[in-house]
């Protein structure tokens, strides 16, 4: 006899904190068009949408979401969307009421912007995990201001000091960019010698010290920094943020300085198309070694586009540098793969691996506030070694940023030979 599919009914909450309103006054439109978005593209049942400013630091003094708890004890809906966990709770009596409600059977899903928590026991405690570092450390601060920072990019104002030629200005308590009258016209006049008379990076350097050019800072500027200038989108109007190969573009709503025309004339007769603003990150690339020929291990991205959904997704492959031995042959491997080989290897030598003392720090706070849910909870759970269980959650759980905090930590370089982790030099 099959199993009976229960259809699940999601409520959309969100919330933002009722202290310093201003700051965070685009923040419910924001997370409502993130998860409507992502409720399209899955296919998500959203029956009802519920939102509150009021700060979630204390137990049960939300009144909208008191009835969103009361909606689902009621059978209204059995599911909730959300842009993040800390959304629902930064305290332990809200945190309870949302576990108690799934250990009931009437809570079966919740879905945030990057996870899923279900009535599983490993899932709930990561629920936990999350909900209470969000109350002791407010992690997901940096969270809330991206999504600030990405609607302002989306309403055209590019976030941070202004290239040179314009200049940031705010009034009424909006930030906005305008042309510099001063550097602007040098900087137009540069782009036309440098696409249609073909004129070179010391020739132009040379140009601007004649004119009395200056950076902010009142210094000539070089070579390299002229052709960062002629390599900019920001002058035809168009930017990217973050400052990463894969993050994505944007209109802006400043003057353009040059045409879209120019600037690719431009591009073409220096041929210059580098992605100049920021580089890659890849978290375990500086403690990898390749056991067969000692060279470093390197690492690359690759970015594909999925069929269902159409969003484009990055995927991080490891590989021996080859710099001792072109001919190498030790192949490649997907970051999420390294990840499990981490985590074993880990498990299984953890006392041989030295950390840094922030490194320890960081264990030692993930292992108190663990200890702490479990005593709270009632949950009888063995634990393993400190440093176990933090690189364990880091490992499959973590952000990029704690994967990169965990591999910057740990002083003990490691291997890859024939697809397996060892110690260096073994």
């Amino acid at each position: 006899m099959e199993a009976k599919v229960i259809e699940l009914k999601y409520c959309l909450y969100a919330r933002k904190s009722s202290e310093s309103d201003e700051r965070q006054a685009m923040s419910i439109d924001s997370q409502l068009a993130e998860m409507r978005n992502l409720a399209e593209i899955e296919g998500l049942n959203v029956v009802c949408e519920l939102q509150e400013s009021c700060s979630a630091k204390d137990s049960g003094k939300r009144p909208i979401y008191n009835k969103m708890l009361k909606g689902l004890a009621g059978d209204e809906y059995n599911a909730i969307l959300t842009w993040a966990p800390d959304r629902l709770s930064r305290n332990a009596g809200d945190l309870g009421a949302v576990v108690d409600l799934m250990d009931q059977g009437k809570l079966l899903h919740i879905r945030t912007y990057s996870q899923t928590f279900t009535n599983n026991p490993n899932e709930k405690f990561l629920l936990m995990i999350l909900c209470s570092q969000a109350k002791l450390e407010n992690d997901n601060k940096s969270i809330n201001v991206k999504r600030g920072i990405k609607t302002k990019c989306e309403m055209g104002w590019r976030p941070g000091v202004a290239p040179l030629g314009y200049m940031n200005r705010a009034f009424g308590g909006v930030n906005d960019i305008i042309l510099d009258p001063e550097r602007a016209p040098i900087i137009k006049e540069a782009f036309e010698k440098a696409g249609y008379e073909r004129w070179s990076g010391r020739r132009l350097k040379a140009w601007f010290d004649e004119q009395g050019f200056t950076n902010r800072s009142g210094k000539q500027v070089s070579v390299s920094q002229i052709l960062v200038i002629l390599s900019t989108p920001f002058y035809y109007g168009r930017f990217q943020y973050p400052q990463a190969p894969d993050a994505p573009w944007y209109d802006g709503a400043h003057e353009p300085l040059i045409s879209k025309a120019l600037f690719d004339r431009v591009q073409e007769t220096r041929g210059i198309n580098k992605g100049l603003w920021g580089s890659k990150t890849f978290a375990f690339r500086g403690i990898l070694k390749c056991g067969q020929c000692g060279a470093d291990i390197t690492a690359q991205d690759k970015f594909k586009t999925l069929k269902k959904t159409g969003e484009v997704k990055r995927f991080v492959y490891y590989n021996c540098a080859r710099r001792k031995d072109p001919n190498c042959k030790e192949k490649y491997i997907n970051e999420d793969n390294l990840c499990e080989l981490m985590r074993g290897f880990i498990e299984a030598n953890h006392k041989q691996i030295k950390i840094t003392e922030k490194l320890r720090a960081k264990v030692d706070k993930h292992m108190y506030i663990t200890k702490t849910l479990l005593t709270h909870y009632k949950i009888d759970q063995k634990l393993d070694e400190p440093f176990i269980e933090y690189a364990r959650y880091v490992l499959m759980n973590g952000t990029e940023n704690e994967k990169t905090g965990l591999a910057a930590g740990m002083e003990t370089i490691l291997q890859i030979r024939y697809g397996e982790l060892e110690f260096h030099g073994q």
